[in-house]
């Protein structure tokens, strides 16, 4: 009894509970730290490695430019302003192919996984039209659109559009049919049945899909950035490529590393309330 007393006591003082709280941020701190610490951890041996084997003269470094020479690459587009207006273009891009991409396919995606009619007669089409490589479609939208933005937007929202549709139809097509038949016993009206029990069943799925369609985005802005294009970092590519400067294709590439990994750490930031109440073991295995 006394230790029930004690227990009890504990929990309800008001200076233990809050010591409880504070611990627990200053724990989420240290392991978020750690987590970006061991996420780091490959790239920087792998540059120091080369670093060393190219000041030591075991590799010569031409094709392979060492990391000193890219971060002086990196700092000097950085100085002169021409990797913000890079990074701003191919942002734009990909924001807005992103946006035009993912929302047509969450509607169709709804559409024909909803309306097995829909489904039996354009399923089918969209599934061959999957299957055509991204440089397949740029002549065709340069006769389209000409060579100003709209064709690179449009081939962006393309290689979105694909995985968040077959996402979105993936995930509404797996829904447990005993969760929809448990609304049905509770009487759900189809609106409620959809916000109740529908939407939050397929809501981890489709945030998967779009993290999936972002991706895909930031490698079809590459092809996007060939056609016609004077800013981005498909350009500085390019550029360096036919200029024989494989620091600024190296710098370019890490450059779209960074961007595409902040931009997939905003898009979950974004959606992570969304899924607040899963109950994974992701964070236990």
């Amino acid at each position: 009894m006394a230790a029930e007393g004690n227990v009890s006591a504990a929990a309800l003082d008001p200076v233990v509970t809050s010591s409880a709280i504070s611990v627990r941020p200053a724990r989420d701190g240290a392991r978020s730290a750690l987590r970006w610490a061991l996420g780091l951890a490959v790239p920087l041996v792998l540059a120091l490695g080369w670093e060393l084997a190219v000041s030591r003269g075991f590799a010569q470094g031409r094709l392979i430019p060492p990391p000193s020479r890219i971060a002086a690459t990196l700092w000097q587009l950085a100085a002169s302003g021409d990797l913000r207006t890079h990074v701003e273009a191919t942002l734009i891009r990909v924001g807005l192919g992103f946006a035009f991409g993912a929302g047509a396919g969450i509607l169709a995606g709804t559409a024909t996984a909803t309306l097995p009619w829909l489904r039996w007669l354009i399923d089918p089409t969209l599934q061959a039209l999957r299957a055509v490589p991204s440089l397949a479609w740029v002549p065709l939208f340069i006769l389209w659109f000409g060579i100003l933005e709209t064709p690179k937007v449009a081939l962006i929202a393309v290689g979105v559009f694909f995985p968040v549709y077959v996402g979105v139809a993936g995930a509404i097509a797996s829904v447990d049919r005993k969760l929809v038949e448990v609304g049905r016993i509770f009487r759900l009206s189809q609106t409620a049945l959809a916000r109740r029990i529908l939407l939050p069943a397929v809501l981890p799925a489709t945030l998967t899909a779009l993290r999936t369609g972002l991706g895909l985005g930031f490698l079809f802005v590459v092809a996007a950035e060939l056609m016609g294009a004077s800013e981005g970092l498909g350009y500085l590519l390019v550029d360096g490529q036919q200029f024989g400067k494989p620091d600024q294709i190296v710098a370019a590439i890490i450059a779209f590393a960074i961007v595409g990994k902040l931009a997939d750490t905003l898009l979950v930031a974004l959606t992570a309330p969304l899924v607040r109440w899963q109950d994974t073991a992701r964070e236990t295995l």
